[in-house]
């Protein structure tokens, strides 16, 4: 059974803010799930939307599969480098500010 996926490597959401998008759109139809991706307000579904459709372009194009059938087999975000940042407080200390990003992966197959 071919696969067709998408990686989006350095986004600027947390993996933790990605993975609570993901649990909704996991095992759907790809096209119910993209429009589900792009009825939603968080910043972390307009690029798991943006990134769906990559997938659906590859498995399309790449792998001749038919559009309808495509299911979403596995969807999972992992962290990806942390920027370090801070913010001066009171007293001559400052308060550190983490800056994460992740590692977005999207696998599609076709439906039995």
């Amino acid at each position: 059974m071919s696969e067709a996926r998408a990686i989006l490597r350095n986004s600027p959401s947390s993996a933790q803010k990605m993975r609570t998008v993901m649990t909704a759109v996991r095992g759907r139809k790809a096209e119910e799930a993209l429009a589900y991706l792009q009825n939603m307000p968080q910043t972390a579904a307009a690029q798991l939307a943006k990134l769906l459709k990559s997938a659906i372009s590859n498995a399309v194009e790449n792998q001749g599969l038919h559009r309808e059938d495509l299911v979403i087999a596995r969807v999972f975000a992992n962290e990806g480098p942390t920027r370090k940042w801070r913010r001066f407080g009171a007293r001559g200390r400052f308060k550190p500010i983490l800056r994460r990003s992740s590692h977005v992966t999207i696998v599609l197959r076709e439906a039995e």
